[in-house]
């Protein structure tokens, strides 16, 4: 079943564009012209595998979100055990979802698989859209009869990653209108405010003190230069950006996040928490523990901890301990790599995983409240100083112009 857009015309005259699903393109005017509609042109949507539009008509099309993405494998996994095959499951999908670029991509799945294609095959010609992680472990799903139970995983590991980013999002949202609530106001009072007090100072014909030179310096530069200050600190943010992608900018940045005061530890319990749960999931759903470890390595944002799971993925493959090249590092906190050396002995690895995720989700919520209670403080503290440092630098003055009066 495809999904084709068209313009037409109504019995009244009056011009419609939609979208209408239909087997081939006969049919879906052969439905048009049932549903009273005149066609002036009608073409089949197809989404772009290599770009961010689709190809006929979504320009710039809508992006498949995660929640979107969770709700959908979700919605399959209750489909496939109620024994509905994977073509019928796929076109009730396409009912369900809203957004028009993802109604697209799970079209032609569903032709694809409907043409013989493996389910896993199928949704791996959209990478953007289904992760390695995702298309892994529905072909491991897929070989061993477990589809279901693999994409009811999937499902609640898709879901956490959602919350996960959620609660970072939350955590950073108070601080940020902060800081730009904060920096608009003091603006403010550089550019229009300051001005008008500069003139009663310049009249004064004295000397003034040094925090009020360098309070009206500031607020020259800024009403004349604000232009300026807007363009560098665009210019500065993409070449930051450049710096931060290129291998050398992106070791010493994310050296630099494992080792700043009050986030280091946040950063390294969410790279734990991912490497963890996803590992746990992957070898539960039968893949391979050198290719998990490898998609493990992609999934983690620290260039420093991909080092470290690359690591132990090559000891693994030579035979040798997933936990020595952790150990190794001195990334990984004495906790976990002792559970995984557990695990290994034992048997019980992915059983050790996921009870390290478990613990690491509930560190990572508590250490995302608290640093949101510290900025706060901070932040308030760094507005007041501004603040005063204005205040004071205005009041001086004007005291000894009323002493002079």
């Amino acid at each position: 079943m495809a999904i084709y857009s068209y313009k037409g015309l109504t019995s009244t005259g009056k011009e419609v564009k939609d979208n209408v699903t239909a087997e081939g393109l006969s049919q879906a005017k052969q439905r048009l012209k049932s549903m009273g509609i005149m066609l002036i042109e009608i073409e089949e949507q197809k989404s772009s595998t290599k770009s961010k539009t689709v190809s006929t008509g979504f320009t710039f099309g809508q992006a498949v979100s995660s929640e979107e993405l969770a709700l959908m494998t979700r919605q399959l996994a209750t489909l496939i055990k109620a024994k509905v095959q994977i073509v019928e499951a796929f076109s009730a999908l396409m009912d369900q979802t809203e957004n028009p670029r993802f109604q697209v991509i799970l079209s032609e799945i569903r032709q694809k698989v409907n043409e013989g294609s493996s389910l896993a095959q199928a949704l791996a010609d959209y990478p953007k859209t289904f992760n390695n992680v995702y298309v892994n472990m529905v072909e491991a799903g897929e070989a061993s009869g477990t589809l279901e139970v693999v994409l009811l995983r999937l499902a609640d590991f898709t879901e956490a990653q959602v919350k996960l980013a959620r609660k970072i999002k939350g955590s950073m949202t108070y601080p940020v209108i902060m800081m730009v609530v904060g920096t608009v106001m003091i603006s403010i009072i550089f550019i229009f405010v300051i001005p008008k007090i500069t003139k009663i100072f310049i009249s004064m014909k004295k000397a003034l003190p040094i925090q009020t030179e360098i309070c009206i310096w500031i607020s020259d530069f800024l009403t004349n230069w604000w232009w300026g200050v807007i363009i560098g600190m665009i210019i500065s943010w993409n070449l930051f950006k450049r710096w931060k992608a290129s291998p050398k900018g992106r070791s010493k940045w994310d050296r630099f996040l494992l080792k700043a005061p009050i986030i280091a530890e946040i950063v390294m319990m969410i790279n734990v928490s991912r490497f963890c749960s996803t590992l746990a999931t992957l070898l539960n759903s039968g893949v391979p523990i050198l290719v998990s470890m490898n998609i493990v390595k992609n999934l983690i944002g620290n260039v420093h901890m991909q080092k470290a799971v690359a690591e132990s993925r090559d000891a693994v493959k030579e035979g040798g301990s997933l936990s020595t090249p952790l150990v190794k590092s001195g990334l990984f906190p004495p906790m976990v790599t002792h559970m995984v050396r557990l695990g290994e002995k034992s048997g019980e690895l992915e059983t050790m995983l996921e009870i390290v995720a478990e613990n690491y989700e509930d560190q990572v919520d508590s250490k995302l409240s608290g640093l949101t209670s510290t900025l706060e403080p901070i932040m308030m503290v760094v507005m007041g100083v501004v603040v005063a440092f204005v205040v004071f630098s205005v009041v001086v003055p004007m005291m000894e112009l009323n002493s002079i009066r």
